[in-house]
């Protein structure tokens, strides 16, 4: 075995071993909260049926008499957008901008779509339209209801578990190279072993999930932000100008899904009238089922219509129509997107559990169950390794940085470094680690060659 593979085997090791001691806690906390957060579309579908279901039947009213009836009820706030009901059964909403609420949410009045009847209002946070049950979930996974600071939890966890995820999928490579015997495990190797299984198999959902997270993510949430720009590979938008000016509407931003409401200010009253005949152009130019009609607030701007985030929905088209005129403005189709925007769309979509319905929930909550069962696991090996005077579990040798080649040393340090501007919460733990590593099994070899008398 050559030097660089032994001193990266043990860096490997002791790496895997700190990284999940320390940062398992947070991925701990993660993995619950994102196994709740995955049922939350089912979940706010049972608790706010009444407002999402009718079991009316018949010809529907127009959708101004719709947002007409909604208007009445909330008489002093101005509405920004209607969302027509996608599936048969289903409410129409219609959604105010409420400076009462907090950023990126809005309140929705629910109407069913035959009799006109207003079945109430709730909070609905963002373009993905989360409802308060899901808004809370969403806020416990994220920031665990702390703000700011609460972010820096998750971010933690997002920027270590594809870390964690390779190197052990590492080790258990070099393991099973050496490990040739098939007798039965038992102890503390039967618990790697299943620690070790379980990961594997699920390693590709988990660097997904690191992926995908690290997008919303407050420092390398920016920096990804401003690289996807920098590439030309940031979602583009829907032109909605009239008359040459220079407005547009987004079309569903990498982070619309967890806020970024698609709303403008400004009296929409004149603009009701012609919703229908909105929703009939944007039909007309390929946009489908599924949408939300943006009313526009000044005579300048044009209505949007898009497709939004649901279940099955996979290319989230847009247009600018002008009723007055009956005229496609614009038209933004998502087969024109660049190949990043389509696959962070879709990745953003998949980790909300919203792409595939029930089916990504459910994948999303046992992938979760996976993850707590290797953190338990992982935990459960370290305590079996303790000797006779001690409780605690022992961690792997160090000196693996002190014994690698030279090269080795400076390609991590350099590493660790330029992680640290992309990932802080990455990098300059890896660089901690990798001094503090160096300088224990520095003083370790010279109380070893110097041993005290």
């Amino acid at each position: 075995m050559s030097a660089y593979r032994r001193a990266g085997i043990r860096m490997l090791h002791r790496l895997h071993f700190y990284a999940g001691v320390l940062v398992a806690p947070f991925l701990l906390v993660a993995a619950v909260t994102g196994a709740l957060y995955a049922l939350a579309p089912s979940i706010e579908n049972v608790v706010y049926r009444d407002q999402l279901h009718t079991s009316e039947t018949g010809q529907s009213q127009s959708l101004a008499a719709q947002v007409q009836a909604a208007q009445a009820t909330l008489p002093d706030l101005s509405v920004s957008a209607v969302r027509p009901p996608a599936d048969p059964g289903a409410t129409t909403a219609v959604v105010f901008d409420d400076p009462t609420l907090g950023e990126s949410v809005r309140r929705a009045v629910f109407v069913d779509p035959v009799t006109a009847r207003t079945l109430g209002d709730l909070p609905v946070y963002g373009s993905a339209f989360a409802l308060p049950v899901r808004q809370w979930l969403d806020h416990l996974h994220r920031d665990l209801h702390l703000g700011d600071v609460g972010r820096l939890y998750s971010e933690l966890a997002a920027s270590w578990l594809w870390v964690i995820t390779l190197a052990g999928v590492a080790l258990w490579c070099t393991r099973a190279a050496r490990t040739k015997s098939r007798r039965r495990k038992t102890g503390r190797a039967r618990t790697i072993g299943r620690h070790q299984t379980i990961g594997v198999w699920v390693a590709v959902g988990l660097l997904f999930l690191s992926a995908t997270g690290l997008t919303w993510s407050t420092y390398a949430g920016e920096h990804v932000t401003e690289l996807r720009s920098a590439l030309n590979w940031s979602n583009p938008t829907t032109d909605t100008a009239l008359s040459g000016a220079a407005t547009t509407a987004n079309a569903g931003g990498e982070h619309a899904e967890h806020g970024g409401a698609m709303s403008m200010s400004g009296d929409t009253s004149m603009s009701v009238a012609k919703v229908d005949a909105a929703l009939a152009l944007a039909r007309s130019a390929g946009v489908g089922d599924g949408v939300e009609i943006t009313l526009p607030a000044d005579a300048s701007t044009a209505f949007t219509v898009t497709e939004v985030r649901r279940a099955w929905q996979f290319s989230p088209d847009a247009a600018a129509v002008d009723p007055a005129t009956d005229t496609v403005v614009s038209v933004n189709q998502f087969a024109d997107w660049p190949v990043a925007a389509k696959l962070a769309t879709w990745g953003i979509a998949l980790h909300m559990g919203l792409l595939f319905g029930i089916a990504n929930q459910i994948a999303l909550f046992v992938l979760m169950l996976a993850l707590i069962t290797i953190i338990v696991l992982g935990y459960r090996s370290w305590y079996q390794r303790h000797g006779r005077r001690s409780r605690v579990g022992k961690a792997p040798t160090s000196g693996g940085l002190r014994d690698a080649p030279i090269g080795l040393v400076l390609v991590i340090i350099a590493v660790a470094v330029a992680l640290g501007w992309f990932l802080p919460l990455l990098g300059w733990p890896l660089l901690a680690f990798v001094v503090v590593d160096a300088a224990a099994g520095l003083y370790r070899s010279r109380r070893t060659r110097h041993p005290t008398s």
